[in-house]
């Protein structure tokens, strides 16, 4: 592909898209990428499970107690799925005030509302589990803007725009870099393309496919890319120190994990997630919360719709409690679940005949586990790696960022900088309002020029908005999130100014409240993301995901799956883990 060369037809990013604009979207950007004949095993091995009333009959599995911990969107799934059999399940979650783990939408003004997402907040087109969900549920889906023309690329003390081809880059930011002749011709989006994701090409299309599967034995590509560093990778690509320098700030989730294994980002290219994109209106949070209600409803006809009332299980939502222990008894063919909550410091117990497990091992690993698990569980227990993951959100009392000319008016798009907050986001709901669209297209990113007429201009950029000054990963949130409160909200400001050129202390009267999350800190996470360092993959991915306690105790959550860090994950292994336990039932006759 010609790199200055951007093509004549994009297709259509509708909201509320049916399966075919789906398929057709990921189609186009697996055609851009050289890699076409991906497509069907992408979208079969995205797919949810059967249904779980294909392995047992509606109601069938009646007086079976079923205990789940954690209620993210793993646990969430599983209990849903497990309520067509009749069990009656016990859903324990240590957080007092919510549901949803990892997707955290946090709201400033309940009334408007003003939100920022803490956690998850786009949904790839061929995140097929996730879009199951979604259309079950009936949630409205609006276009992710993911790369904006005007956002700014802030390098090496020099601020440019962040045009399509790259120029301005090339231009101004290239010449602070140590770089090959033939990198200093070549726009950064093909350097990452060439450094991160063009080692694919490499397997053929049944190969490539294993980064979306955990089996017991990987093909020798799959545990090449295991092995590899992030860093390793790009070097073996011929990139110079320089190169993978300036990459590591145009693509902060390899760049901040250089160190980590490739395969991490590998399973993330392979589906070409990024491409398009989409989000939920009014918060990511109301995904877990439609499963949350759908569960406390005790006449959820519209959610399963082809199943009697009467047949399905009951469930208890147990809020602030947390499991401090899971112990076997092998005599009953029982799990005893030890519990605590504030109000009560004593250990509780209850005793289920089954138990899914869906927190992540990150706190899992406190937890008694009396038989010990298998060796290889409980060495990846103590070893699987978890990066951290900062959020920090500003309401601000106006959006300066959408402001000025049509070349000065950011709506949606991230910028991106070498200083410690990493990236900035900016919220697509005005995407609506504008006056024009140009898109363009390089190697299938979808590059968006908005601007919102005068009118418009006056009316909205003055209305009150909610950014993310901050996302980071690994060192940068780990030391960031370190700061004073007081000192890292104002760090963040200072450095969100410098990447708009503000003057000094220019936010201190527009950020009106601001709220951060450092994943390493929360009790209940203590870790952002899932991501295996070198040869975690063939060591532990699959057995992570065995059940424990001859089929009592079953797995779920995004670690456990090859999804590591989306929704699809957890949501595809907590289908899983049902449909494993359903079957469990018949082997043990219940």
């Amino acid at each position: 592909m010609n790199v200055n060369s951007l093509s004549s037809f994009y297709p259509p990013q509708p909201c509320n898209p049916g399966d075919f604009d789906r398929y057709m979207l990921e189609q186009y950007a697996l055609n851009q990428r050289g890699r076409p004949e991906d497509f069907e095993y992408i979208k079969r091995l995205m797919s949810p499970p059967a249904d779980i009333t294909t392995i047992v009959s509606p109601g069938s599995l009646k007086g079976i107690r079923v205990g789940i911990i954690g209620a993210g969107l793993a646990g969430l799934s599983a209990a849903f799925e497990l309520r067509k059999t009749g069990a009656d399940i016990t859903l324990f979650e240590a957080e007092e005030s919510r549901v949803g783990g990892r997707v955290y939408t946090y709201y400033f003004d309940k009334e408007t509302p003003l939100y920022g997402e803490l956690g998850s907040m786009r949904i790839p087109v061929s995140h097929e589990t996730v879009w199951h969900y979604i259309n079950l549920f009936k949630l409205p889906t609006r276009p992710f803007i993911q790369f904006n023309e005007n956002t700014f690329i802030y390098l090496k003390n020099t601020r440019v725009r962040n045009d399509a081809q790259g120029k301005n880059v090339m231009m101004n930011i290239y010449p602070k870099y140590q770089l090959k002749d033939w990198e200093r011709v070549t726009p950064w989006q093909q350097l990452v393309y060439y450094g991160l994701e063009s080692p694919l090409l490499c397997a053929d299309a049944i190969k490539r496919s294993e980064l979306l599967q955990v089996k017991p034995i990987y093909n020798p590509y799959i545990l090449y890319w295991d092995f590899q560093s992030n860093r390793r990778i790009m070097e073996r690509s011929l990139l110079s120190q320089g190169g993978i320098n300036l990459i590591s700030s145009m693509a902060p989730l390899p760049g901040e994990n250089l160190y980590n294994s490739y395969i991490d980002i590998a399973q993330a290219n392979y589906p070409a997630n990024l491409s398009f994109l989409y989000e939920i209106p009014g918060g990511t949070s109301r995904l877990p919360y439609a499963f949350y209600y759908s569960l406390k409803n005790n006449y959820p006809m519209n959610d399963y719709p082809h199943i009697p009332v009467h047949l399905l299980g009951k469930v208890i939502m147990m809020h602030g409690n947390w499991i401090t222990g899971i112990h076997r008894e092998p005599a009953a063919g029982k799990v005893t679940l030890k519990f605590s909550n504030k109000e009560n410091k004593r250990d509780r117990f209850e005793v289920f005949d089954y138990v899914v497990c869906a927190i992540p091992f990150s706190t899992l690993r406190n937890v008694d586990i009396n038989p010990l698990f298998s060796s290889l569980k409980m060495q990846a227990i103590k070893e699987v790696n978890y990066i951290d993951s900062m959020k920090s959100l500003m309401f601000c009392s106006k959006r300066f960022w959408e402001e000025g000319g049509p070349d000065e008016q950011i709506i949606g798009g991230g910028s991106l900088t070498d200083l410690p907050i990493t990236s900035l986001w900016y919220p697509s709901d005005h995407a609506s309002f504008c006056k024009n669209q140009t898109t363009m297209m390089y190697r299938s990113y979808p590059y968006h020029k908005l601007y919102l007429s005068t009118q418009a201009q006056k009316n909205l950029a003055s209305e009150p908005g909610v950014m993310i000054g901050s996302y980071n990963y690994s060192l940068d949130a780990v030391r960031l999130g370190n700061l004073s409160p007081d000192i890292c909200d104002d760090e963040i400001k200072r450095e969100v100014e410098q990447v708009h050129g503000l003057p000094k202390g220019y936010l201190d009267k527009i950020v009106l409240d601001t709220k951060t999350v450092d994943w390493n800190r929360e009790p209940w996470a203590r870790g952002g993301l899932c991501f295996f360092t070198p040869e975690q993959k063939r060591l532990f991915s699959y057995a992570m995901a065995l059940p424990e306690y001859d089929n009592r105790v079953f797995m779920a959550g995004d670690h456990i799956s090859a999804v590591h860090r989306w929704m699809q994950g957890a949501l595809h292994s907590g289908m899983k883990a049902a449909n494993d336990l359903a079957a469990a039932c018949i082997i043990n006759n219940k």
